[in-house]
């Protein structure tokens, strides 16, 4: 496990596939921001909701000069499959050798139903366009996150 990156530090610099058949590059190079997303597992009512929300407001963001990418550790083939199920507007990225969630520190020691084992923490990244990380949201609750996320960028 990695130390988790913080507001202040630079983007990881990594290259991950994607679902809209182009490369996700970190940091951005495109002169816009990024929001990114870790989510557990496609297809789980969390991240479903997660990613629809992103997906509802991805022109909002836009508008605010940030693109959105979720990643998780499933395959681009599961993160089409998803895409397709749930009607998503918002790219997703595969990070199946996972070293986004290493470089994220976001690939925790998590407990459920008293047994323990390693997973994505939801988290959520804000970058700006030069590549340093404006915010983090470690531990995020679906629930009202994307207004927090949006609220964040427009202030």
């Amino acid at each position: 496990m990695s130390s988790a990156i913080k507001p202040g530090d630079t983007c990881p610099s990594l290259t991950l596939p994607t679902t809209d058949s182009s490369d996700l590059r970190l940091p951005p190079a495109n002169g816009r921001g990024l929001i990114v997303f870790f989510y557990p597992r496609d297809n789980t009512s969390g991240c479903t909701t997660e990613a629809q929300d992103f997906s509802a407001q991805k022109s909002v963001f836009a508008h605010n000069g940030y693109d959105i990418v979720g990643i998780s550790r499933d395959s681009l083939e599961s993160h089409r499959k998803f895409i397709d199920k749930q009607g998503l507007s918002v790219p997703l990225a595969s990070d199946e050798d996972g070293k986004a969630c290493e470089a994220f520190g976001v690939w925790v020691e998590k407990k459920m139903y008293g047994k323990t084992f390693m997973g994505i923490e939801r988290s959520t990244f804000s970058i700006s366009p030069d590549g340093k990380i404006l915010q983090a949201w470690r531990k995020v609750r679906v629930k009202g996150h994307v207004e927090e996320v949006l609220a964040n960028i427009e202030a």
